[in-house]
């Protein structure tokens, strides 16, 4: 079930059990249980406590008993009476209560406090504190050193320190579940040498403030202090029993995940089951975007090896795991499938499953059909000419149509090759958590494809936040075999990493290899096998490089070409050429298509054996099979997208704001 809150654009959905962040409505940093989380992958921070996302909309406060209060955005009409926050300036993020006669406005977590005493005799300090009506302008709190500029702390005018709110009443010693044997003292100035510097319970390094044993040596941080882990729960969806905190450190197996823990687990008496508290609420069905179909969660495997479908690490079958019960050897580890860059967010259990592999065309003949991106029918057929026509291309990918079969209109010039006739309407894709929905290109604009970077005509994937993909990017899948490596590649972000084929700088997410140091980009992985260029009478077919130690020569620039990349060769003639002076960079574009680029009109043409003109930037002769025209007013060739942009500012088309 999702719920909406006042600042944010997208709808929040419960969350795991435990999670750990800034909370959008109270602004709180600290662990957050049960609570709800943005499912978006762009915002998957976003964090909200259940007590601030469920927030009543009215409410009555002492602090302002003559009228009620409207939960609201926060435009910082006024400071707040309990903490002091507000500047007069606007703060869309911030949500609280406000009143609709006056000016007056709340904060969302101190809507649930009551008015402080001006005066207190606090257990922290010996000296009577006193509640500032203005805010300071620097000082740290004397309990957990962070500041306290911007609020209303308590102060002592004798020693002059600070104390915030919700700090001046911490005792010097409490008695804590979390480590019931002795009780913990306030420590201020860091953890003793003595520790390992981070807390018991959830793993985190220690600041200046926490809590600690020195009998047994037991730390907790003050977040854990404050708000701690409950000391049992009952959460069915991951154990049948109840579960006690075991809050200590300690060495296990996670039965949820197989992953190994080094603290504080949670633990069933009954039967021996240890669960990461990370691990407790996963989620019982969920779609992700490495798998077309559902996976299920399965606290056994059947005998047998098993791989995670993510990672591709050894699954222990002896632990959860997800799977799927469609595709029998599909298993992920339960950390890998809920990734916030692999899961949606969404549990599906008792929700219908809706079919995502949705057929673009309805059968109305033999070899006949009516596809969504054309009005008339398209009959299927062979194609035999191989000496293709540059003009006469697939609507979708806007590849030549080489001989193989493709469904072709008879009443106009349409042509879709069988595998892009086929492309799902929805289709799961690693770039987003969300399925991506497949678009015909309405404006005549230029795309740019959000896989290879590269600009494109054509069919496109679109992203529910409007990224972009090429077709040809789309069909790349896992594990990506191909005869120029011998292990196979799977998707993966290692941030900036180098092309083996063209050796260019990758950001982003490329295909890797688990074995070696392999990287291919998707511009790489999607050029095609075969192609023709004027240059040559024959098929050139990419050579994925050789370990020849001679020169090679570019047939077309004349320039030299490394033999250890990526090349265009002919099997007959013997020529190299390369990928570049082949393709060019307009490869992608439709011949004859109008399109504005920077407020100009482009017509891309097709560059043949008798039309051979210079480029109006670079004066050279366009040695490219598609390249562009700019019209009016200047009526000149460009043969790359530097030539075109370098001209145009030069030509000051082009303003910077």
């Amino acid at each position: 079930m999702s719920i909406e809150v006042l600042n944010h654009h997208h709808p929040l959905r419960p969350a795991p059990w435990f999670s750990h962040g800034l909370c959008g409505g109270c602004k709180k940093t600290g662990h957050i249980y049960n609570g709800y989380r943005c499912a978006d992958s762009e915002c998957h921070d976003f964090l909200y406590h259940k007590e601030c996302a469920e927030a009543s909309p009215v409410i009555n406060h002492p602090s302002h008993p003559k009228h009620p209060l409207h939960l609201e955005k926060y435009f910082g009409r006024s400071k707040c009476p309990i903490c002091g926050s507000g500047t007069g300036t606007y703060h869309l993020s911030n949500v609280g209560y406000s009143c609709s006669q006056c000016i007056f406005y709340i904060d969302l977590e101190c809507s649930r406090k009551s008015q402080p005493p001006y005066f207190i005799q606090a257990k922290s300090h010996k000296h009577t504190l006193v509640l500032l009506t203005k805010k300071i302008e620097s000082g740290q709190c004397e309990v957990c050193r962070k500041t306290v500029v911007g609020k209303n702390p308590y102060a002592c005018f004798l020693c002059k320190v600070f104390f915030h709110l919700d700090c001046v009443h911490l005792s010097p010693e409490v008695n804590h579940h979390s480590h019931p044997n002795h009780p913990l003292a306030l420590l201020t100035t860091g953890a003793p040498d003595y520790t390992d510097n981070t807390c018991i319970l959830c793993g985190r390094d220690l600041e200046e403030a926490l809590r600690h044993c020195s009998i047994c040596n037991f730390s907790i941080c003050f977040d854990c202090a404050k708000d701690p882990p409950p000391p049992a729960l009952l959460e069915l969806k991951t154990h049948e029993h109840q579960l006690i905190l075991l809050p200590r450190q300690i060495s296990f197996t996670c039965n949820a995940c197989g992953m190994q823990g080094d603290r504080s687990p949670y633990y069933c008496t009954q039967c021996n089951f240890m669960v990461h508290r990370d691990c407790i609420g996963l989620p019982h069905v969920i779609n992700i975007n490495r798998h077309d179909h559902r996976i299920s969660r399965t606290n056994y495997l059947s005998p047998g090896v098993w791989s995670c479908g993510v990672c591709r690490q050894s699954v222990n079958r002896f632990c959860g795991a997800y799977s799927c019960s469609v595709c029998s050897s599909y298993v992920v580890h339960s950390q890998c499938a809920t990734r916030h860059d692999v899961w949606d967010g969404v549990e599906l259990e008792g929700i219908p499953e809706e079919a995502e592999d949705i057929m673009p065309f309805k059968v109305v003949g033999d070899n006949l059909i009516r596809h969504f991106s054309h009005e008339h029918n398209l009959r299927l057929g062979e194609e035999h000419n191989t000496r293709h026509d540059e003009r006469k291309r697939c609507q979708a990918c806007i590849r030549p149509i080489y001989p193989g079969p493709v469904y072709s209109c008879e009443r106009c010039n349409f042509f879709l090759h069988e595998v892009c006739a086929n492309l799902h309407l929805k289709k799961r894709l690693v770039f987003h958590n969300n399925p991506f929905k497949l678009k015909v290109m309405g404006a005549p604009v230029v795309l740019s494809c959000g896989a290879c970077k590269g600009g494109f005509h054509g069919f496109s994937y679109r992203s529910p936040n409007f990224l972009e993909l090429d077709v040809r990017c789309s069909l790349v899948s896992e594990p990506y075999v191909y005869e120029g490596h011998l292990h196979p590649l799977y998707f993966g972000n290692k941030g900036a990493s180098k092309c083996e084929a063209c050796d260019e700088v990758i950001e982003g997410i490329a295909l890797y290899c688990d074995d070696c140091n392999f990287v291919l980009g998707f511009c790489c992985a999607v050029l095609p096998k075969t192609v023709r260029h004027k240059c040559d009478d024959h098929p050139l077919f990419l050579s994925y490089g050789e370990k020849a130690s001679g020169k090679y020569w570019c047939d077309i620039c004349e320039e030299e070409t490394d033999s250890k990349k990526w090349f265009y060769t002919c099997a007959d003639c013997g020529v190299t050429l390369h990928i570049k002076c082949v393709l060019g960079d307009f490869l992608n574009l439709m011949p004859g298509t109008i399109f504005e680029e920077r407020r100009y009109s482009m017509i891309v043409v097709v560059n043949d054996r008798s039309f051979r003109p210079f480029c109006g930037h670079c004066k050279m002769r366009c040695k490219c099979t598609i390249i562009v025209k700019v019209r009016s007013p200047f009526n000149v060739f460009m043969c790359s997208y530097d030539c075109l942009y370098t001209y145009l500012i030069e030509k000051n088309a082009i303003f910077y704001s």
